[in-house]
């Protein structure tokens, strides 16, 4: 008997025999109802589910649609990083790719969550990015306002 892994039953080429009742939802579906459901998903999750076949790879990556949805959310945060690499040409892939980890550092220094750092040890292990002066000038402008 095989037991068959979730991620491959849905997937091409590791599907079990239609019998099972398992199908693919992007190969029913038209590529527009997969991308609106892809739109549900989170970056880290998006990202996920491009590895999981082929099909669900193919649509993510050729959908500026999911990724500007997302850049978007991460504009929100980091407004001059996002709109200097829209300016360059950079796609919406590519601007949510280098600036995600920027935002998600940066709204952990503006709403205090290293207000009370004591000292470097205590931020080891955790994902930092670069800030540009600008944004150590907002978030010391926020310390400064606690």
């Amino acid at each position: 008997m095989t037991l068959w892994a979730p991620q491959r039953r849905f997937c091409d080429g590791g599907a079990p025999p239609k019998a099972a009742g398992c199908q693919n939802f992007a190969e029913t579906l038209p590529v527009e109802m997969s991308v609106r459901i892809f739109r549900e998903l989170d970056p880290q999750s998006l990202c996920r589910a491009s590895r999981a076949c082929r099909l669900w790879h193919a649509i993510i990556q050729e959908s500026e649609q999911l990724w500007r949805q997302q850049c978007l959310l991460v504009r929100a945060v980091c407004q001059r990083e996002v709109d200097s690499d829209r300016s360059r040409g950079l796609s919406w892939k590519v601007t949510l790719l280098r600036n995600y980890t920027r935002s998600r550092v940066k709204t952990d220094w503006l709403t205090g969550r290293y207000s009370r750092v004591a000292s470097a040890d205590e931020l080891l292990g955790r994902k930092m990015a670069p800030l540009d002066a600008e944004t150590w000038g907002e978030i010391l402008q926020a310390e400064l306002d606690r």
